[in-house]
């Protein structure tokens, strides 16, 4: 393997970027697979690169998380095998069906969370979550099933599904990202197993990224933890906003083009 440095630069700069942004609210795959795409790996190699390397930075946030008190560990613990066992379900079925026919759906899902989040001023600044009733906790379990398969499945957008679930449920927007982090790093190795099986990895650019995203993911981490509720609500409706528009342009281009 020839070391580029102008490729190893794009990695380690677009990897941190990545991180940064996904150790908190997700759509850091935004930043980070395109980057990927850019240096020459073909998609679906491109996709098992980036859970590779996602994997590592999602792991360090969800550890300095856990260590700020931000993650209820039994609750997580719980549902962690089986979030990871749905992630790998929808990275086999990415490999059969094509991921664009949801898009509408996904659009549609983003813009009513994004909406709902604008709307309800004072969502998500204060802890109302004290225990699930039996009902509400198979919602809440069915919920993280649907959206762990829907990360092996397609992806963006998996950060902002798995926060606004939280905040449903009456966590703030500080403890739904710390719970958020852990689940999202069991639908990451969920799909990285998957993808591994399959040689959709390319382990030196996908280890290279891992140490960018390592140390992205301790600033980012931090940062919201030392910011607080009203930083993680900003960046989870800007994060949000641009999934939207990502994934709009993404569905109508081809419409246009066509």
């Amino acid at each position: 393997m020839d070391w580029d440095i102008y490729v190893i630069l794009i990695i380690v700069l677009f990897g941190f970027l990545a991180s940064f942004i996904d150790s908190v609210v997700g759509g850091g795959g935004l930043i980070s697979t395109p980057a990927l795409l850019a240096i020459g790996l073909p998609p679906a190699v491109a996709l098992g690169t980036n859970k590779l390397a996602s994997s590592f930075g999602t792991l360090t946030s969800t550890i300095k998380f856990i260590r700020s008190g931000n993650v209820d560990l039994k609750i997580v613990s719980k549902l962690f095998p089986f979030v990871l066992i749905a992630s790998s379900g929808g990275a086999y079925l990415a490999t059969i069906l094509p991921a664009h026919l949801l898009k509408p759906l996904i659009i549609v899902a983003l813009s009513l969370v994004f909406i709902y989040t604008l709307v309800k001023k004072d969502w998500g600044s204060i802890r109302t979550f004290t225990t699930f009733t039996p009902m509400k906790a198979v919602m809440f379990f069915t919920a993280y099933l649907i959206i762990g398969f829907y990360d092996g499945f397609i992806g963006g957008g998996t950060g902002s599904f798995m926060l606004f679930v939280l905040l449903m449920f009456g966590f703030d927007f500080l403890s739904a990202a710390g719970n958020a982090k852990v689940l999202n790093f069991a639908s990451n190795v969920g799909a990285l197993i998957l993808f591994m099986i399959l040689g959709q990895v390319d382990y030196f650019y996908g280890l290279i990224m891992a140490v960018s995203m390592i140390i992205g993911s301790y600033v980012g981490a931090q940062f919201a933890i030392s910011k607080g509720v009203g930083y993680v609500k900003l960046l989870f409706i800007t994060v949000t906003a641009v999934l939207i528009l990502k994934n709009a342009y993404d569905y109508l281009l081809p419409i246009f083009i066509n």
